[in-house]
């Protein structure tokens, strides 16, 4: 008897932070959280991260509030835009991509920051390490640290065998440009027999003379590495790029459904998904400091097909073999 009395007190203790879950939703606690971007924070993958936080029991207008800062491109306005989001004192704030990540970060060393397509948080000083970030910031990296800029590359220079020299669109504030463009790119490019031109932009509406340039000195194709500005909305780089008849790679797929002409990088859905998880586990009453960074599992290789073509490209056997999806 004194042992089955054991095993129930057991039980009603670790029933009780369920049944206090269930009665703080009953009751009508509302969690809040800030959302801050790049561009806009909307369109698909968000709407996969809402998705996900439904499934997991947090539904806007019932249970949650959700309080989105979008900084239109205009990057320099990401400081201000935090400190907005901290003022409105929510649970967490939610960051895509690095400057966001940045900012946020640089606004609160309280309330918990939760970053997303971020490729290298370790080097860019977001945590400390991918197993221990400590502090009060987390989430989920966009790539797995170490040659995936010269991956890109080396795929743009199989797809477009004939090119000799490259055009690389980076935006000198992107921490990650920063940091990782010196180390990856020069030595690849000068293994690939690649002359590069970089052309750096830090706002939207610098993509067009930056295109132009990149006509006017000769590029056979363009090297699009990963930031907000360049993604948003899809359909803008793709058509300059058509419109200057250069071959281009990017890291989100979106971009070549919209038109580009192929996209190696992780699947920006799943990454959204998994946001939805670590924000759920904070709202439980997990600390950052005690979630590991996830880093994707997948990276997938996009090619269309149709503005192969209109490029007057054949895309090698040995690289259309090797993509997870083809757009014809």
């Amino acid at each position: 008897m004194r042992l089955i009395g054991v095993v129930i007190l057991t039980f009603s203790f670790t029933l009780a932070p369920l049944a206090a879950d269930a009665q703080e939703h009953k009751a009508g606690k509302v969690a809040r959280i800030g959302v801050l971007c790049g561009t806009r924070c909307e369109g698909g993958a968000y709407d996969t991260f809402r998705a996900g936080l439904r499934d997991l029991g947090w539904v806007e207008g019932r249970n949650l509030v959700i309080e989105s800062r979008g900084a239109g491109g205009q990057l320099d306005r990401l400081p201000e835009l935090a400190r907005e989001l901290v003022a409105l004192n929510p649970n967490l704030i939610v960051a895509s991509g690095p400057q966001p990540s940045r900012a946020a970060k640089d606004a609160t060393s309280v309330l918990p920051v939760v970053f997303v397509a971020v490729a290298d948080p370790v080097r860019v000083g977001l945590v400390q390490s991918l197993a221990r970030p400590g502090g009060n910031v987390t989430g989920v990296a966009t790539l797995v640290p170490g040659g995936f800029m010269a991956k890109q590359l080396e795929l743009l220079k199989e797809a477009v065998p004939r090119a000799s020299r490259v055009a690389t669109l980076g935006n000198p504030k992107n921490d990650v440009y920063r940091v990782t463009f010196p180390v990856e790119i020069p030595p690849t490019a000068r293994a690939l027999g690649l002359q590069i031109q970089i052309l750096e932009v830090s706002e939207p509406g610098q993509l067009e003379g930056a295109i132009e340039a990149a006509v006017r000195e000769r590029a056979d194709a363009l090297h699009v590495l990963g930031d907000p500005i360049f993604h948003s909305p899809p359909h803008r780089l793709p058509e300059l790029a058509a419109k200057a008849r250069l071959p281009a790679i990017y890291i989100i797929a979106d971009l070549v459904r919209a038109g580009g002409l192929m996209s190696y990088g992780p699947d920006f859905t799943e990454l959204f998904r998994r946001l939805a998880s670590y924000v759920d586990r904070i709202l439980r009453g997990a600390k950052p400091a005690d979630l590991p960074v996830e880093q994707p599992t997948k990276f997938e290789l996009v090619i269309n097909l149709k503005t192969a073509k209109a490029l007057g490209l054949t895309i090698p056997p040995s690289v259309l073999g090797r993509a997870d999806q083809v757009i014809e």
